[in-house]
């Protein structure tokens, strides 16, 4: 695991609107960006931002079928921040 991974995630869920997207992908399996906005209320451009950050952070996967993108969490990406954030304990 390297620091850079570290300073993505970390960054990733220091935005409440990302943690309301993790915490719903980990009760619902998937989300879509429409999903995504219609739970957030916020726009589009926005919407596909956070969900750009998180895909980049390695904290979520992104299936493209047809139109839609499905996100799913990436397990081993949260692993791996869990396993860094217990190590400081």
């Amino acid at each position: 695991m390297d620091n850079k991974f570290i300073e993505k995630a970390s960054g990733a869920i220091a935005d409440k609107y990302r943690l309301q997207i993790l915490q719903a992908l980990s009760e619902k399996g998937t989300l879509n960006n429409s999903d995504i906005q219609e739970m957030t209320g916020l726009s589009q451009p926005c919407v596909s931002h956070h969900v750009k950050t998180l895909i980049d952070s390695g904290l979520v996967n992104s299936h493209k079928e047809g139109r839609n993108q499905n996100l799913s969490l990436n397990k081993e990406g949260l692993k791996d921040l869990s396993g860094f954030l217990n190590k400081l304990t």
